[in-house]
Protein backbone atom coordinates (compact mmCIF):
# COMPACT_ATOMS: atom_id res chain seq x y z
CA UNK A 1 0.00 0.00 0.00
CA UNK A 2 2.67 1.84 -0.15
CA UNK A 3 3.13 5.00 -2.70
CA UNK A 4 5.83 4.58 -5.41
CA UNK A 5 5.81 8.17 -6.13
CA UNK A 6 9.13 9.60 -6.10
CA UNK A 7 10.27 11.56 -3.19
CA UNK A 8 10.42 15.92 -3.66
CA UNK A 9 14.04 16.27 -2.23
CA UNK A 10 13.75 20.01 -2.54
CA UNK A 11 13.85 20.60 0.89
CA UNK A 12 15.38 17.48 2.13
CA UNK A 13 19.14 17.99 3.52
CA UNK A 14 21.62 15.57 1.85
CA UNK A 15 22.43 12.50 4.41
CA UNK A 16 23.93 9.28 3.15
CA UNK A 17 21.80 6.27 2.03
CA UNK A 18 20.42 4.27 4.86
CA UNK A 19 23.58 1.95 6.17
CA UNK A 20 22.32 -1.99 6.51
CA UNK A 21 23.62 -2.18 9.96
CA UNK A 22 21.40 0.49 11.06
CA UNK A 23 18.12 -0.54 9.44
CA UNK A 24 18.92 -4.23 11.57
CA UNK A 25 19.17 -2.22 14.49
CA UNK A 26 16.02 -0.21 13.99
CA UNK A 27 14.21 -3.75 12.52
CA UNK A 28 14.96 -4.90 15.93
CA UNK A 29 13.87 -1.82 17.96
CA UNK A 30 10.50 -1.68 16.37
CA UNK A 31 10.07 -5.72 16.87
CA UNK A 32 10.71 -5.95 20.23
CA UNK A 33 8.51 -2.64 20.81
CA UNK A 34 5.24 -4.62 21.54
CA UNK A 35 3.23 -0.87 22.33
CA UNK A 36 5.23 1.80 20.41
CA UNK A 37 5.02 5.53 21.02
CA UNK A 38 6.04 7.50 17.82
CA UNK A 39 6.49 11.41 17.56
CA UNK A 40 7.01 13.01 14.49
CA UNK A 41 8.13 16.48 13.16
CA UNK A 42 8.77 18.42 10.09
CA UNK A 43 11.43 16.60 8.65
CA UNK A 44 8.80 13.54 7.73
CA UNK A 45 7.03 16.06 5.45
CA UNK A 46 9.86 17.39 3.60
CA UNK A 47 9.72 14.45 1.14
CA UNK A 48 6.13 15.30 0.30
CA UNK A 49 7.58 19.16 -0.52
CA UNK A 50 6.94 21.03 2.59
CA UNK A 51 10.06 22.70 4.25
CA UNK A 52 10.58 22.96 7.52
CA UNK A 53 12.15 25.75 10.05
CA UNK A 54 15.21 24.25 11.13
CA UNK A 55 17.30 22.03 8.76
CA UNK A 56 20.87 23.01 7.68
CA UNK A 57 20.58 24.81 3.64
CA UNK A 58 17.55 24.05 3.47
CA UNK A 59 15.49 24.91 6.36
CA UNK A 60 13.40 28.13 6.58
CA UNK A 61 15.70 29.82 9.42
CA UNK A 62 18.93 28.89 6.66
CA UNK A 63 16.98 30.09 3.68
CA UNK A 64 15.52 33.60 5.20
CA UNK A 65 15.73 36.04 7.72
CA UNK A 66 11.59 35.28 7.70
CA UNK A 67 10.11 34.28 11.30
CA UNK A 68 6.62 32.59 12.02
CA UNK A 69 3.58 35.00 13.12
CA UNK A 70 3.36 35.34 16.64
CA UNK A 71 0.51 34.23 18.84
CA UNK A 72 -0.27 37.39 21.14
CA UNK A 73 0.75 39.79 17.55
CA UNK A 74 -2.16 37.43 15.94
CA UNK A 75 -4.50 38.57 18.41
CA UNK A 76 -3.61 41.80 19.43
CA UNK A 77 -3.41 43.70 15.71
CA UNK A 78 -5.71 43.67 13.01
CA UNK A 79 -2.49 44.67 10.54
CA UNK A 80 -0.92 41.35 11.57
CA UNK A 81 -3.82 38.82 11.10
CA UNK A 82 -4.54 41.02 7.71
CA UNK A 83 -1.22 40.00 6.65
CA UNK A 84 -1.42 36.22 8.22
CA UNK A 85 -4.58 35.74 6.03
CA UNK A 86 -3.72 37.32 3.12
CA UNK A 87 -0.60 35.13 2.47
CA UNK A 88 -2.43 32.18 3.78
CA UNK A 89 -4.60 32.91 1.19
CA UNK A 90 -1.86 32.98 -1.64
CA UNK A 91 -0.37 30.18 -0.20
CA UNK A 92 -3.53 27.47 0.83
CA UNK A 93 -4.07 26.28 -2.97
CA UNK A 94 -0.60 24.92 -2.75
CA UNK A 95 -0.46 23.94 0.74
CA UNK A 96 -3.52 21.70 0.86
CA UNK A 97 -2.79 19.82 -1.98
CA UNK A 98 -0.03 18.41 -0.58
CA UNK A 99 0.40 14.45 -0.21
CA UNK A 100 1.50 11.78 2.45
CA UNK A 101 4.66 10.57 1.06
CA UNK A 102 6.32 6.85 2.13
CA UNK A 103 6.73 7.59 5.47
CA UNK A 104 3.38 8.67 6.48
CA UNK A 105 1.90 5.40 4.87
CA UNK A 106 4.57 3.33 6.28
CA UNK A 107 3.24 4.55 9.93
CA UNK A 108 -0.26 3.68 8.76
CA UNK A 109 0.05 0.42 8.32
CA UNK A 110 2.12 -0.08 11.26
CA UNK A 111 -1.00 0.96 13.00
CA UNK A 112 -3.37 -1.10 11.04
CA UNK A 113 -0.87 -4.33 12.01
CA UNK A 114 -1.04 -3.45 15.83
CA UNK A 115 2.70 -1.88 16.05
CA UNK A 116 2.28 1.53 16.33
CA UNK A 117 0.45 2.48 19.91
CA UNK A 118 -0.51 5.93 19.06
CA UNK A 119 1.27 8.68 16.90
CA UNK A 120 1.87 12.33 18.15
CA UNK A 121 2.44 14.47 15.38
CA UNK A 122 4.21 18.22 16.04
CA UNK A 123 2.94 19.14 12.30
CA UNK A 124 -0.21 20.93 11.59
CA UNK A 125 -0.33 19.92 7.77
CA UNK A 126 -3.08 16.87 8.15
CA UNK A 127 -0.43 14.46 6.38
CA UNK A 128 -1.03 12.00 8.38
CA UNK A 129 -4.93 12.25 8.60
CA UNK A 130 -4.52 12.17 4.41
CA UNK A 131 -2.47 9.03 5.20
CA UNK A 132 -5.38 7.14 7.40
CA UNK A 133 -3.84 7.17 10.49
CA UNK A 134 -6.54 7.15 12.88
CA UNK A 135 -4.86 6.50 16.64
CA UNK A 136 -2.93 10.01 16.27
CA UNK A 137 -2.88 13.39 18.25
CA UNK A 138 -2.13 16.63 16.28
CA UNK A 139 -0.06 18.22 19.20
CA UNK A 140 -0.17 21.69 17.57
CA UNK A 141 -3.84 21.70 15.82
CA UNK A 142 -4.09 21.51 12.22
CA UNK A 143 -3.72 23.84 9.23
CA UNK A 144 -7.20 22.75 8.00
CA UNK A 145 -9.21 23.75 10.27
CA UNK A 146 -10.40 27.28 11.89
CA UNK A 147 -11.84 28.29 14.78
CA UNK A 148 -14.03 31.89 16.35
CA UNK A 149 -11.82 33.21 19.69
CA UNK A 150 -15.15 34.51 20.56
CA UNK A 151 -17.85 32.51 20.12
CA UNK A 152 -15.47 29.10 19.41
CA UNK A 153 -17.44 28.30 16.17
CA UNK A 154 -15.68 25.87 13.61
CA UNK A 155 -15.15 26.00 10.21
CA UNK A 156 -12.88 24.10 7.26
CA UNK A 157 -9.75 26.07 6.27
CA UNK A 158 -11.21 25.35 2.12
CA UNK A 159 -14.26 26.76 3.43
CA UNK A 160 -12.71 30.27 4.68
CA UNK A 161 -11.14 29.97 1.23
CA UNK A 162 -14.04 30.84 -0.59
CA UNK A 163 -15.41 33.69 2.07
CA UNK A 164 -11.67 35.11 0.88
CA UNK A 165 -12.66 35.09 -2.56
CA UNK A 166 -15.66 36.33 -2.29
CA UNK A 167 -14.51 39.10 -0.63
CA UNK A 168 -11.67 39.80 -2.63
CA UNK A 169 -12.88 39.12 -6.45
CA UNK A 170 -10.16 41.53 -8.10
CA UNK A 171 -7.00 41.25 -5.57
CA UNK A 172 -4.25 39.01 -6.43
CA UNK A 173 -0.95 38.63 -5.36
CA UNK A 174 2.30 36.56 -6.79
CA UNK A 175 4.21 34.31 -3.94
CA UNK A 176 7.75 34.60 -3.26
CA UNK A 177 8.50 31.30 -1.42
CA UNK A 178 6.91 28.91 0.82
CA UNK A 179 6.63 28.31 4.68
CA UNK A 180 6.05 24.97 6.61
CA UNK A 181 2.38 25.97 8.02
CA UNK A 182 0.83 27.09 4.07
CA UNK A 183 2.77 30.74 5.02
CA UNK A 184 4.02 33.00 1.56
CA UNK A 185 6.25 35.82 1.66
CA UNK A 186 4.48 38.72 0.21
CA UNK A 187 5.37 42.56 0.55
CA UNK A 188 2.97 45.50 3.18
CA UNK A 189 2.04 46.75 -0.34
CA UNK A 190 0.38 43.70 -1.47
CA UNK A 191 -1.89 42.96 1.64
CA UNK A 192 -2.57 45.98 1.93
CA UNK A 193 -6.45 46.24 0.00
CA UNK A 194 -6.96 42.50 1.52
CA UNK A 195 -10.24 41.79 3.35
CA UNK A 196 -10.14 39.32 6.32
CA UNK A 197 -13.81 38.19 6.75
CA UNK A 198 -15.02 37.99 10.67
CA UNK A 199 -16.49 35.01 12.35
CA UNK A 200 -20.04 34.21 10.49
CA UNK A 201 -22.22 33.38 13.73
CA UNK A 202 -20.37 36.50 15.84
CA UNK A 203 -18.45 38.47 13.78
CA UNK A 204 -15.51 37.81 15.52
CA UNK A 205 -11.43 36.90 14.97
CA UNK A 206 -10.96 33.85 12.87
CA UNK A 207 -7.87 31.90 13.78
CA UNK A 208 -6.12 28.69 12.43
CA UNK A 209 -6.71 26.03 14.65
CA UNK A 210 -2.99 25.65 15.32
CA UNK A 211 -0.58 26.33 18.25
CA UNK A 212 1.37 29.59 16.90
CA UNK A 213 4.51 30.44 18.20
CA UNK A 214 4.49 32.09 21.93
CA UNK A 215 1.25 30.16 23.03
CA UNK A 216 0.79 26.96 24.72
CA UNK A 217 -0.76 23.55 24.30
CA UNK A 218 -3.77 22.88 25.99
CA UNK A 219 -3.45 20.94 29.71
CA UNK A 220 -5.69 18.59 28.33
CA UNK A 221 -3.97 17.51 25.32
CA UNK A 222 -0.83 16.97 27.23
CA UNK A 223 -2.38 15.19 29.81
CA UNK A 224 -4.15 12.65 27.01
CA UNK A 225 -0.44 12.58 25.14
CA UNK A 226 1.35 11.52 28.59
CA UNK A 227 -1.30 9.08 29.54
CA UNK A 228 -0.93 7.61 25.60
CA UNK A 229 3.38 7.45 26.09
CA UNK A 230 2.43 5.69 29.95
CA UNK A 231 0.71 2.97 28.22
CA UNK A 232 4.00 2.58 25.58
CA UNK A 233 7.11 0.72 25.70
CA UNK A 234 8.97 2.70 23.53
CA UNK A 235 9.45 5.59 21.29
CA UNK A 236 10.90 6.79 18.35
CA UNK A 237 11.19 10.40 17.50
CA UNK A 238 10.44 10.54 12.94
CA UNK A 239 11.76 14.35 11.59
CA UNK A 240 12.23 16.05 14.74
CA UNK A 241 15.44 17.97 15.83
CA UNK A 242 12.70 18.30 19.03
CA UNK A 243 14.22 22.29 19.71
CA UNK A 244 10.54 22.93 20.70
CA UNK A 245 9.67 22.27 24.29
CA UNK A 246 5.79 21.07 23.94
CA UNK A 247 7.47 18.02 22.03
CA UNK A 248 10.82 17.68 23.83
CA UNK A 249 8.88 17.20 27.56
CA UNK A 250 7.51 13.98 26.23
CA UNK A 251 11.08 12.81 25.80
CA UNK A 252 12.04 13.45 28.90
CA UNK A 253 8.68 11.84 30.09
CA UNK A 254 10.07 8.84 28.01
CA UNK A 255 13.62 9.08 29.62
CA UNK A 256 12.25 9.15 33.07
CA UNK A 257 10.09 5.68 32.41
CA UNK A 258 13.25 4.30 31.00
CA UNK A 259 11.72 3.16 27.81
CA UNK A 260 14.34 2.83 24.38
CA UNK A 261 14.29 5.73 22.62
CA UNK A 262 15.17 5.76 19.04
CA UNK A 263 15.68 8.92 16.66
CA UNK A 264 15.45 8.84 12.96
CA UNK A 265 16.35 12.54 11.78
CA UNK A 266 19.03 13.95 9.57
CA UNK A 267 20.95 16.15 11.83
CA UNK A 268 21.43 16.79 15.51
CA UNK A 269 18.37 16.41 18.23
CA UNK A 270 18.11 17.43 21.59
CA UNK A 271 17.46 13.55 22.34
CA UNK A 272 21.26 12.32 20.96
CA UNK A 273 23.05 12.03 24.36
CA UNK A 274 19.82 9.96 25.85
CA UNK A 275 18.52 7.85 23.01
CA UNK A 276 19.20 4.16 22.57
CA UNK A 277 19.57 4.54 18.65
CA UNK A 278 20.06 7.36 16.41
CA UNK A 279 19.83 6.98 12.74
CA UNK A 280 20.57 10.03 10.62
CA UNK A 281 18.33 9.18 7.27
CA UNK A 282 15.38 10.03 5.36
CA UNK A 283 12.28 9.14 6.98
CA UNK A 284 11.03 7.99 3.89
CA UNK A 285 13.97 6.20 2.96
CA UNK A 286 14.44 4.31 5.77
CA UNK A 287 11.10 3.10 7.31
CA UNK A 288 9.92 1.44 4.53
CA UNK A 289 12.80 -1.03 4.91
CA UNK A 290 11.51 -2.19 8.28
CA UNK A 291 8.43 -4.97 8.26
Amino acid sequence: SVSRASPNLTFVPACLPPDPAEVEELQRFVSNSKRLFVMTGAGISTESGIPDYRSEGVGLYARTDRRPVQHAEFVRSASARQRYWARNFVGWPQFSSHQPNKAHLVLRDWEKLGKLHWLVTQNVDALHTKAGSQRMTELHGCIHRVFCLACGDRILRSELQEHFEALNPTWKAEAFGVAPDGDVFLTDEQVHNFQVPGCRKCGGILKPDVTFFGDTVSQEKVSFVHQRLAESDSMLVAGSSMQVYSGYRFALAAREKKLPIAVLNIGPTRLDHFASLKLNSRCGELLPLIV
